[in-house]
């Protein structure tokens, strides 16, 4: 039979994770996840899939909720819809 593993010495409180959770909001998890997808996407080195990258977070940013982030990422939301297609058409076949 194994011996039973014992518990951790200190556990990480909720109340720790809470406080440092609070200081983030919608906007912000966007952004992360809007920069990891482009660098996701760039060693495929396709042009047309940034561009689809770029117009979904525009997208996404422009139907969020405002009262979850500020007015700035909706205004990068409405930039990236905008630069998305333009993205597309200069893009090589």
């Amino acid at each position: 039979m194994r011996g039973s593993l014992s518990p951790p010495d200190k556990m990480l409180s909720p109340l720790v994770i809470d406080t440092f959770l609070l200081d983030y909001h919608l906007g912000h998890v966007l952004l992360l996840a809007f920069v990891a997808s482009l660098l996701g996407a760039l060693p495929l080195k396709s042009q047309k899939v940034i561009a689809a990258v770029v117009v979904t977070f525009g997208v996404i940013f422009t139907v969020s909720p405002f009262s979850t982030m500020p007015a700035t990422y909706i205004l990068f939301g409405i930039g990236l819809v905008v630069v998305g297609p333009l993205l597309w058409t200069t893009a090589d076949s």
